[in-house]
């Protein structure tokens, strides 16, 4: 081969060696690829963080709180401020009511005498008392617990909707003073703001209405969000004409030991009568007067919003309380820690287990369907009167 040939035939393989490494020529934006360090880079197979913070839950809205505190929303202030205490520690309530349940005979201050003993909370322990109230809380556990949750994230959010309903309730017609209850209207305060406040007629003797919100409140303006209810329950109110029943009054004037805070939300704690109803009631918890939630009654509960979870989850005992400070409880989209319990005690189960009590089911086996017991709370109700369905 002539030294000519060799040449061309060496500039013949180191083009075609160029063609086969050097990168074509860009015809058109090439889009750009992260590398592993960028943000927003997905490497595979890498392991995902442990313990994410779970999202975070929406305040409810006015018009779902107005559902919840349709069925409460008339009873007198006092009481009132207990029940929404009480609803902080669902798990509570439903030991009480079946404390209360195998002790039927047992009413007002006599209930009060003898719940001296057992551990739980005031406000809880309070309620036995009451048996109308108690009963129809641990039927509706879930309920209950969507009630504390709010009460504990959203409390002048709560307490105005009481306040949006009771004047409801007057402009129908359907609340006013009697031999019951005394209703008292405060004048505007400097915000525009007019208080509707409910006392007992005689302070010794606790008179708790009952009613069908649709009726009361003259109609309910929420589809979308169905009020809750439970017909009366016949051991406690007979028959009774108008919008508004109250049965029997109960001598209970030393259950009574709270009350609402209108101005500025929450409740107002009287420790010295709460000392009549808990002998170990902490007064430290009552500071300037005002009631303070307790985490180690909630039982290892979930509590719903990151906000209740930061405050009080650290002060849950125990690892089962962590758990539910981490929000475990709440993964998957759960609202709740009993969800489900208006068909059966099972969820209650699972909670009374985390929470180491020595609950056996929660409640009995539903709410009421229809003006009946059974059909369990997850059915709800039918169609209520007035424009909103109730459950």
């Amino acid at each position: 081969m002539t030294p000519r040939l060799l040449t061309m035939t060496g500039c013949v393989l180191l083009a075609l060696a160029g063609c086969q490494t050097a990168a074509p020529p860009a015809t058109g934006p090439v889009p750009s690829q992260p590398s592993p360090g960028q943000a927003g880079a997905q490497p595979q197979n890498q392991p995902q963080p442990q313990n994410q913070p779970q999202p975070q839950a929406a305040p409810y809205k006015a018009e779902e709180i107005e559902a919840m505190v349709a069925p409460i929303a008339l009873y007198p202030d006092a009481l009132l401020s207990q029940v929404l205490m009480a609803s902080t520690y669902p798990l509570e309530v439903a030991q009480a009511a079946r404390w209360l349940k195998a002790r039927p005979d047992l009413k007002g201050d006599a209930a009060i005498k003898a719940v001296q003993g057992e551990p739980w909370d005031v406000s809880v322990k309070s309620l036995v008392a009451f048996p109308q109230v108690l009963e129809p809380m641990n039927d509706k556990l879930d309920w209950t617990q969507k009630l504390g949750d709010a009460y504990l994230g959203q409390p002048k959010d709560v307490l105005d909707a009481v306040q949006r309903l009771r004047k409801r309730a007057q402009e129908a017609g359907n609340l006013k003073s009697n031999e019951q209850q005394v209703v008292i209207v405060e004048p505007p305060t400097s915000t525009g703001t007019t208080i509707v406040r409910i006392e007992p007629a005689n302070p010794q003797v606790i008179y708790v209405p009952t009613y069908d919100p649709a009726v009361v409140y003259g109609g309910w303006a929420y589809p979308q969000y169905p009020y809750y209810y439970w017909p009366p329950y016949p051991a406690y109110y007979p028959p009774y004409g108008g919008a508004i029943g109250f049965g029997i009054g109960l001598i209970a004037a030393a259950a009574i030991f709270g009350d609402c805070d209108w101005d500025n939300g929450g409740a107002h704690v009287d420790h010295h009568k709460a000392k009549n109803i808990d002998r170990n009631f902490d007064s430290r918890r009552a500071e300037g007067g005002r009631w303070q939630h307790d985490a180690k009654h909630r039982q290892g509960v979930a509590y719903r919003d990151n906000a209740s979870r930061e405050k009080y989850g650290r002060s849950m005992a125990g690892a089962d309380g962590r758990n539910g400070y981490r929000g475990r409880d709440t993964a998957g989209g759960r609202d709740n820690g009993f969800q489900g319990v208006g068909g059966g005690g099972n969820a209650v189960q699972r909670d009374a287990n985390r929470g180491n009590t020595s609950l056996k089911s929660g409640g009995r086996g539903g709410g009421y369907g229809g003006g009946a017991r059974g059909g369990g709370f997850g059915g709800g109700f039918g169609g209520g009167r007035g424009g909103g369905g109730r459950r």
